[in-house]
């Protein structure tokens, strides 16, 4: 099937989404749409997929012009969109969410059985270990990325869209998602394939449409272009080398954590970072990263272990004498734990800096509205004012203000857990200056990803945790990809 949508617009109220849009795809191709957060990637395959309707523009499909006016209609033209936030029924089992809405019968009762036997046929076909009676909570995310494919390649499939699929999976997972990608295009089926993650777009693809300010701003045939012509298109400059040169000069120690553990999470940590430094800590998703700074912020409860800071042993129980001392932690989940999604960024931003804006027992709005400006502006917020509600920015703006709400309290140590996830290529850039600031001004800067170029070009030196526990450190000058998945996977360097 090839696909051609052309001159496509879109408003909601006065905000022009799409102005102009063309975007085609071939038939048996995997084809990269990429843009910065808002640039309307998400819109024009929502249009093409029923979702929304569209203002003006046409799409045709093998010449021919199609309306797709609702998404029964793109599902009969074997149109598939798996979306970054699954839609799935956790409570379910597997074969429950697999035919939902197209059970089969016998008579008047639901044939369990043959959904069984088709269930497995079609995990075999894709290789899938998973079975049809597990429950959908009990299955990890990578596990419930691959039933909603499964689930789109039940009947006609011309076309997948695959919007951030890699998001939240670890490294064996994102190799069998890429395997079963690579087995559908072998079998003719074409595939729009949303991503920030441009190794990504480089290992899969065969051509890249850049999105920008809901423009059309090109197309490339992957083996043609690079990195930086993407970027380029991406954000309308050239941002220069993608990674800044970390401007550290380590000092004392600022932070040491000794003898950590929480048993069934980590055992005895032991790692430190000092003033104008960034470690970074790698390991494989479920490796008791993550874990192991919660307990050093007091989210979670450790059994043992001492924490140092600038040589004082301090004693940390609950977030509240984290952020006492200093110490800031932006969480991997910012949705869930790191903002209020409908209250506004002003808001937000004054969550961590009540104390500082109190004017006797009530707030001062007028210094509140101050300082969250001062951040809108410093850290580039995109929208339309301190007001905007946090449910209506991208990704990308949403992190910015998350490191706002931190940055408040003038942290000495700041733990970054994944904070560029999901975010698009222009806004990581300007939270790596941002890191790169706060290392020249004396911060300290604790960096846990899972993105290995990112990890190797920021930090000083690097800890690796395997299973729990601290797996080996990688100096200055001995970083490297293999090194580091050496030790995430057990061995020794």
């Amino acid at each position: 099937m090839r696909v051609e949508l052309k001159d496509i617009y879109k408003s909601f109220g006065n905000n022009d989404v799409l102005r102009g849009v063309d975007f085609d795809i071939r038939e048996g191709e995997i084809h990269a749409l990429v843009g910065e957060n808002g640039a309307g990637k998400s819109t024009l395959m929502n249009i093409f997929t029923g979702l929304l309707p569209k203002d003006s523009g046409e799409i045709y499909i093998d010449g021919r012009k199609t309306d797709i006016d609702s998404t029964e209609a793109a599902s009969d033209l074997g149109i598939r969109f798996i979306h970054q936030e699954l839609v799935d029924y956790p409570q379910l089992t597997v074969v429950e969410n697999l035919f939902m809405n197209k059970e089969l019968k016998k008579g008047f009762f639901l044939d369990y059985k043959k959904m069984e036997e088709e269930a497995r046929e079609i995990f075999r076909e894709l290789d899938l270990n998973i079975g049809p009676n597990d429950l959908v909570k009990d299955l990890s995310i990578g596990q419930r990325q691959m039933l909603e494919i499964a689930k789109a390649n039940m009947g006609k499939i011309n076309i997948l869209i695959l919007d951030e699929p890699t998001t939240a999976l670890t490294n064996v997972e994102i190799d069998k998602l890429f395997k079963l990608i690579k087995k559908l295009k072998d079998k003719n089926v074409s595939m729009i394939y949303i991503s920030h993650r441009m190794e990504e777009i480089f290992a899969l693809t065969d051509r890249v449409s850049v999105m920008r300010d809901g423009k059309s701003v090109g197309v490339f045939n992957t083996s043609e272009t690079n990195e930086s012509e993407l970027v380029k298109h991406m954000v309308g400059r050239s941002i220069g080398d993608f990674y800044p040169t970390i401007k550290s000069n380590p000092g004392k120690i600022r932070l040491e954590i000794k003898n950590f553990t929480r048993t069934g999470y980590f055992e005895d940590i032991n790692l430190n970072v000092r003033a104008n430094e960034v470690i970074g800590i790698g390991g494989l998703m479920g490796a008791g990263r993550s874990e192991i700074f919660r307990s050093v912020f007091g989210i979670d409860e450790k059994d043992s272990g001492e924490i140092f800071l600038d040589g004082e042993k301090i004693d940390i129980k609950s977030p509240s004498d984290a952020m006492k001392n200093n110490i800031a932690f932006l969480t991997e989940n910012r949705k869930e734990e790191g903002l209020i999604l409908n209250e506004t960024i002003r808001e937000n931003i004054s969550l961590t800096n009540i104390d500082e804006i109190k004017k006797g027992i009530l707030l001062d709005l007028d210094k509140e509205k101050s300082i969250a400006e001062n951040y809108k502006s410093g850290l580039k917020i995109k929208c339309e004012g301190v007001e905007d509600k946090i449910e209506d920015l991208s990704g990308g703006n949403q992190q910015k203000v998350v490191l706002a709400k931190w940055l408040g309290i003038n942290p000495k140590v700041l733990i970054l857990d994944e904070p560029t996830k999901g975010v698009d290529v222009g806004a990581k850039r300007e939270i790596y200056d941002l890191i790169n600031k706060l290392v020249e001004n004396g911060q300290s800067v604790i960096l846990i990803s899972s993105d290995l170029p990112e990890l190797l070009s920021l930090s000083d030196r690097i800890y690796v945790i395997y299973e729990g526990k601290l797996q080996g450190e990688i100096g200055k000058n001995e970083k490297s990809q293999e090194r580091v998945m050496t030790l995430a996977t057990g061995g020794k360097i």
